[in-house]
């Protein structure tokens, strides 16, 4: 693939690249039409040193298989996914609109009510994916796409990129060693520990995409990876109110809850976050009232807390993530 990536009317596997539609850790992703049946699609190909690696190439089929087994509104469907001439490949549906991410960029903190508009088909889609079994890893605005309405059509929101989903009920993974699978930005402390994942890790990073879509920035900013993480293991969560005085303490009060170091202190679904996050920015007095977390129990220190934050340490580059 190379630095010039793939030319426009090159054939792979049946598809005609078109032109790029963007590029990340893992690869490029393209324009192109699926010449038989005239249908036109969105084609990620792997960047070449990790369709090189067989352990990753062997994982990324088998979960793009599982992934294409989902079925919602809001997931990105899966039409294809293969090896060609040595490149591997991922086809899905196409979306005419931009990301998350863009609209951002564009115009800042969101109105409150847009922004759970616009979450409650991600946290719906992460469900279905984490009854599965499966775990996205990755959710970030990159990733939420925005398809534009027509209309009196609303804007149709879809979850993209689960073709670096993992099971929940394996113990080890088919990721090459010191691989790191995420987006240090959106990463929930487990993430960063080594420890298990499920489907409260998705519900963490949706949490720090309700944070920036709030306040304008992400919850642990930092200028730098060590920073991130350091936030991200260390520090308590940030009050989306101190930037946004107008959403009062019960949004302040949810995602302290969804931003929990401990997996086990956060809410036990992405649909419980939308709930909660829907009464609080509905709340004309925003007094609404958040469940807190449940008490740790008697006994050892639980495994997914940490102990007393040490200075923060210069922490090597990441491995090539799960971005696209």
């Amino acid at each position: 693939m190379g630095g010039r990536g793939i030319e426009p009317g090159t054939m792979l596997a049946g598809y005609r690249v078109d032109r790029e539609l963007g590029r990340g850790g893992m690869g490029v992703v393209y324009a192109a039409e699926h010449v038989a049946l005239g249908r036109s699609v969105a084609v990620k190909v792997v960047a070449p040193d990790l369709a090189a690696d067989p352990s990753f190439r062997e994982r990324f089929l088998r979960e793009a298989q599982l992934a294409a087994a989902l079925e919602h509104p809001a997931i990105i469907p899966i039409y294809d996914a293969g090896e060609s001439d040595g490149v591997l490949y991922l086809a899905m549906r196409r979306v005419d609109g931009g990301d998350l991410a863009a609209e951002l960029a564009a115009h800042g903190p969101l109105d409150p009510r847009r922004v759970v508009r616009l979450i409650a088909p991600v946290a719906g889609a992460l469900d279905v994916a984490h009854r599965r079994h499966l775990v996205h890893r990755d959710v970030k605005p990159q990733n939420i796409l925005i398809e534009p309405g027509s209309g009196d059509e609303p804007d149709r929101v879809f979850l993209t990129d689960f073709g670096l989903t993992k099971r929940t009920d394996e113990s080890a993974g088919l990721t090459r060693t010191g691989m790191f699978v995420g987006t240090f930005r959106y990463a929930a402390p487990e993430q960063f520990q080594g420890h298990a994942v499920d489907g409260r890790t998705d519900e963490y990073s949706l949490a720090c995409v309700v944070y920036e879509c709030l306040a304008g920035a992400p919850p642990y900013p930092g200028n730098s990876d060590a920073e991130m993480m350091f936030g991200h293991l260390w520090l308590p969560p940030p009050q989306p109110s101190l930037r946004r005085p107008d959403l009062g303490p019960a949004a302040d009060g949810v995602l302290a809850r969804a931003l929990a170091k401990a997996p086990e202190d956060r809410f036990p679904t992405c649909g419980e976050l939308l709930r909660e996050l829907d009464a609080a920015v509905g709340s004309p007095s925003g007094r609404t009232v958040v469940a807190p977390p449940p008490p740790a129990p008697v006994g050892p220190t639980r495994t997914h807390h940490v102990p007393p934050a040490p200075a923060p340490a210069p922490v090597p580059p990441p491995q090539p993530s799960g971005a696209w």
